[in-house]
């Protein structure tokens, strides 16, 4: 049996390094660059911290910025101008209602076409969809949110609303319900939201396709192993996992329906009229701002148009605060 020695010089090398380690030089030198360090480390957190504080305080300062702009509308008409239905800059009047509603009529029709669409959109690319065919059409669907919206306003104006006019409305007038009645004119509410819709598919369509990517497939090959379908597979492994993320690309459609403003101004009808028919031209809060903001008058109408923005920045923020709850809801849900 050999056993290894230690050479002397190895001996006086590591006596040597201990010593030096150990000296008050070498400490000091030590001690300034963990301070070096340290330093650093406060100077990056203090940035960091600041671009967060930026933010908000952007927030801040553009909420109270309506607010104050806004606010001799509130002290001219109260809360008159929130249920109000009579929006006439001639007359001095100004009730925000038939804005709000178009607001909302529209982004519903919106959510209504562009949500199961988006579903099978990202379901195909995920689950069934060649792999040849699959780069080009998600790069493609990812192109279209690229489109500037005047261009799908042109659209909307000269080639969907034609065609809803003559072949989607007299259908949709034959079936009776109340809110379908009326001409069909080709221009309103209704065709407003499908131009929304077609907008919003692409952001809601990646969004999801993004997610349902994100399932291990090792859970979606044990389920094709115990003989589950495409659809059992998709019903009861992709969406219970991913349903928090669907949720966010749902709300994330939303919002950018909401404030959405050049595609809707062309088709909508820019009537300040509230009428139960779809098909009626009508008014949204962004349509109205782009429409009357350079000729207003300053006295009560620029804050008459300052508390629609004010309006509508409240509605974005509880439609976030919502998306914020839902997705929190379903992460405790799911135990992550």
């Amino acid at each position: 049996m050999s056993t290894s020695a230690t050479h002397p010089a190895d001996d006086d090398t590591m006596k040597r390094d201990t010593q030096s380690a150990h000296s008050p030089t070498t400490q000091a030198a030590i001690a300034a660059r963990v301070a070096t360090f340290a330093r650093a480390d406060r100077w990056f957190e203090g940035l960091t911290l600041s671009f967060a504080l930026l933010v908000l305080l952007s927030l801040a300062g553009l909420l109270v910025s309506l607010m104050y702009e806004a606010w001799p509308a509130f002290r001219a008409f109260g809360a008159n101008f929130l249920v109000g239905t009579t929006w006439s800059p001639s007359d001095n009047v100004y009730g925000a209602v038939i804005a709000i509603y178009g607001t909302l009529a529209t982004s519903a029709i919106a959510l209504i076409f562009a949500v199961p669409i988006s579903f099978g959109i990202a379901l195909f690319l995920t689950e069934t969809c060649p792999l040849w065919l699959r780069r080009p059409l998600g790069t493609a669907i990812e192109l279209l949110a690229g489109v500037p919206s005047i261009i799908y306003g042109i659209w909307g104006l000269f080639v969907l609303a034609p065609l809803l006019q003559a072949w989607v409305q007299p259908l949709l007038v034959a079936t009776g319900l109340p809110f379908f009645a009326g001409p069909p004119l080709g221009i309103g509410i209704f065709t407003a939201g499908m131009v929304l819709a077609l907008m919003v598919i692409p952001f809601t369509a990646s969004v999801m396709r993004d997610v349902f990517e994100t399932v291990p497939p090792v859970l979606k090959e044990s389920a094709y192993g115990l003989g589950c379908t495409t659809w059992e597979v998709v019903r009861n492994v992709v969406l219970p996992y991913t349903r928090v993320g669907v949720i966010g690309g749902v709300m994330l459609g939303l919002g950018r329906a909401l404030g959405e403003t050049m595609a809707v101004t062309f088709v909508i009808g820019n009537a300040n009229r509230l009428a139960p028919s779809l098909f009626a031209p009508g008014n949204s809060i962004a349509s109205t701002l782009a429409n009357e903001f350079a000729e207003a008058d300053p006295a009560l109408h620029v804050p008459a148009l300052f508390a629609l923005g004010l309006l509508l920045f409240v509605i974005t923020f509880f439609v976030l605060a919502a998306a914020r709850w839902l997705t929190a809801r379903g992460t405790r849900r799911a135990g992550i």
